[in-house]
């Protein structure tokens, strides 16, 4: 176990802005394509399976290097949260896909990332993988615009970029991190699988589930429902925790891909997420859900001591952005 660092860095390439542009044109173009098939939407996170009221508790007597930001002070406060699929296709839920559980923390008056006066929000979009895929947001974005278009292309672009054993061996692991079994969403630990900050310091974040797994037996079908079983018998509750850097070699900012091990830097739970007993398919919980699915979760929609980090994040800022503008998402 280390001890929480500060000198870690971004390495910002010359043309990031240039090419990032570049990557949410085409990211808005696939967008439009399928809004045509499953009406207007968000390029990727397409399918939402709800919207849900919560709150957040900030915790008391956290240690010194964690009271930054949104953590300075005990605190609660209302959240948004917009629980989703990853794709770019509104599939059935029984299709392996990335899971999302995005946060959008309400009651807020501070500076904001982006620079732009005050942000009255912050957003934590998180999935069920706890690094990311590829080490920056390039190759991810290739990869995402290849499925887009066929399974053939998907092929060429493996096989072109890797070679062909690799190009396969590379989509053999991403079957089987997208299979991985998903027992739900209320059960299930997120992460942000790429860094924010916390003041001075870089962080991941990482949602943990409170509930007990083993009590529930989840159903085939929709994910929906069983988020629905467990709201119509209580509160559920996680605990919102930060895992700092260290070093370069075993925590870096730039490369997403690697996994920050616990046992190298452990995690501080700095907050308590509780999702009220609520009936989502009442008129009150059809209306959250409107809401969650009109608005925005955007990573850059943070406070600037919480700025996100690294080329994955940077380039979400652009791509998010352009997705939003498209989509005319409450701004």
């Amino acid at each position: 176990m280390k001890e929480p660092s500060k000198d870690w860095k971004e390495e910002i390439a010359l043309d990031e802005e240039k090419r990032f542009n570049e990557y949410a044109e085409k990211i808005v173009a696939l967008q439009r394509k399928k809004s045509k098939v499953h009406g207007n939407g968000r390029a990727l996170h397409r399918k939402q399976i709800c919207g849900l009221k919560a709150k957040l508790e900030v915790l008391d007597n956290l240690p010194e290097y964690a009271r930054h930001g949104l953590f300075a002070n005990p605190k609660v406060y209302d959240a948004l949260i917009r629980i989703s699929n990853g794709g770019v296709e509104i599939k059935s839920d029984k299709i392996p896909d990335i899971r999302g559980f995005a946060i959008k923390v309400l009651g807020i008056n501070a500076p904001g990332a982006l620079g732009f006066g005050n942000t009255q929000n912050q957003d934590y979009t998180l999935i069920n993988q706890s690094a990311f895929s590829f080490p920056k947001a390039t190759p991810f974005l290739d990869l995402v615009l290849a499925i887009s278009e066929s399974p053939f292309k998907l092929l060429a672009h493996m096989a072109g970029t890797y070679g062909i054993i690799g190009g396969f061996q590379k989509i053999a692991k991403m079957g089987k991190t997208l299979g991985k079994p998903f027992s739900g969403f209320m059960v299930e630990t997120f992460y942000s699988s790429a860094p924010i900050a916390c003041g001075p310091y870089a962080t991941r974040v990482r949602l943990k589930p409170l509930a007990d797994k083993s009590a529930f037996t989840p159903s085939n079908g929709e994910l929906v429902q069983d988020i629905k079983k467990y709201l119509d018998k209580g509160d559920v509750s996680f605990e919102l925790q930060l895992q700092f850097f260290v070093d370069e070699k075993t925590t870096p900012v730039e490369d997403a891909s690697v996994d920050w091990l616990e046992s190298i830097s452990p995690y501080v739970t700095v907050a308590k997420l509780t999702i009220p007993k609520q009936d989502i398919e009442s008129e009150e919980g059809k209306e959250i859900s409107e809401t969650t699915e009109k608005d925005f979760f955007d990573p850059w929609n943070a406070l600037l001591e919480h700025r996100p980090l690294g080329d994955v994040m940077r380039a979400r800022k652009y791509i998010y952005y352009a997705s939003q503008k498209e989509r005319g998402a409450n701004k």
